[in-house]
């Protein structure tokens, strides 16, 4: 009995920290629903530097097997919960970062304060420069043009209060925005680009101008939602309030748009290269005789390009933006969308983040990487305990007796 306590109680010193990172970093993690394992540095680094001090009064090696494999079942849970492997580069990143934190740790144990420092230092830099970095503006930016009665560029409401959506902000780092009210107005804007979102009702004549635009060789990117959803706190009826259903069906039919059913909920879309778009009361649009459903929806008109999407809603900050103070920082970010949207309009973005696709797939993960990390555990404690010997893995009653003997 007394050996089975004991083997219990070594199992729990390798496998409860590993267990407690992957569940911090998960607390971390499920706020925006990244499979990203830079989630883990801050958990991985204020948990492993303890612990592997801790360990290392048994045996370095204790130390940085924990921490290998702490990291181990993170990054399995990663692949499992996305459906696909982590960044290689965040993988390598995550697994330098463990093994420098708990060898820290150690050392630190070892009064060895001089390479101590070196690996916390080190573990330090990983989570500085590690991590995807807040999105800088670049120098040259063509010019944008914005038509849209969605409170993008001023506060509901307000008497003329101007204020950016984070959709906005994004934007203004790739391209100069300029909002305009009447599509008529876009040869003089001089935009080669147009986001038009949820507009209000156009006159035939502006209809017409739209379409020769595009024949022209302009490059569209329309947001028409049937059944708009973004919150307001205005009157139905009222005239600033943006428009419930979309308004710019003779249009759509002139280019041989067709509608699918509403889907009336927040539906999270996943594109085939894995990126993700959060939706709310998307319609589905298909065009010509083809039955398939693209997300966008691309047209050649003319000389122009047009890209379509049943839904407005997607670049309200609420379905993509987990803290709406840091609209830049793609760690905030809870789906792709703005990186999408600013790429549809021609802009480069940096690549997609990885995503928790459902609860199916993070139970999964979860489950494995608590056998895989079980199973580590018991590994090392086989493989440790012969190096360990006399010195590494006694009781402390054992320990008492060998220091009373050496002060003896």
């Amino acid at each position: 009995m007394m050996s089975f306590v004991r083997f219990l109680s070594r199992l729990l010193t390798l496998l409860l920290p590993a267990t407690l990172m992957l569940l911090a970093g998960l607390a971390v993690a499920w706020c925006t629903g990244q499979a990203d394992p830079w989630c883990w540095g801050w958990p991985a680094m204020l948990l492993l530097v303890p612990t592997g001090w801790w360990l290392a009064r048994r045996d370095f090696l204790h130390a940085l097997w924990m921490g290998l494999g702490g990291a181990g079942m993170v990054l399995l849970f990663c692949a499992l919960a996305a459906a696909r492997m982590p960044d290689p580069w965040a993988m390598i990143g995550l697994l330098l970062l463990a093994l420098a934190a708990a060898g820290g740790g150690a050392l630190l144990w070892q009064r060895r304060r001089l390479p101590a420092c070196v690996a916390l230092a080190a573990a330090l830099l990983l989570l500085g420069f590690g991590p995807a970095r807040p999105i800088s503006s670049q120098p040259d930016r063509p010019v944008l043009a914005v038509i849209t009665a969605l409170p993008l560029f001023w506060e509901e409401g307000g008497a003329g209060t101007r204020r950016d959506a984070p959709i906005v902000t994004l934007l203004r780092s790739r391209f100069e925005v300029r909002p305009i009210d009447d599509v008529r107005a876009l040869a003089a804007s001089g935009a080669p680009v147009l986001l038009l979102a949820q507009p209000r009702p156009m006159t035939p004549q502006a209809l017409v101008a739209l379409d020769r635009w595009v024949r022209d060789g302009g490059r569209l990117l329309l947001l028409t939602d049937p059944h708009l959803r973004w919150p307001s706190g205005l009157p139905l009826g009222d005239r600033r309030r943006a428009p419930m259903v979309g308004t710019l069906g003779p249009l759509l039919a002139h280019w041989g748009v067709r509608g699918g059913a509403v889907r009336d909920r927040e539906i999270r879309h996943f594109l085939p290269d894995g990126r993700l778009l959060t939706m709310a009361g998307m319609q589905p649009l298909s065009s010509g005789g083809r039955q398939e459903v693209a997300v966008p929806l691309p047209l050649r008109i003319g000389r122009g390009e047009v890209l379509l999407l049943g839904d407005a809603d997607l670049i309200d900050d609420r379905l993509w933006l987990a803290d709406p103070a840091r609209p830049l920082d793609p760690r905030a970010w809870s789906a792709d969308t703005p990186a999408l949207v600013a790429q549809w309009l021609g802009a480069e973005m940096p690549d997609g983040r990885r995503w928790m696709r459902d609860v199916a797939d993070v139970r999964l993960g979860l489950r494995s990487a608590l056998l895989a990390g079980t199973g580590w555990a018991i590994l090392g404690l086989m493989l440790l305990r012969r190096r360990s010997g006399r010195n590494g893995m006694r009781t402390k009653s054992e320990n008492k007796l060998v220091k009373g003997g050496k002060n003896g």
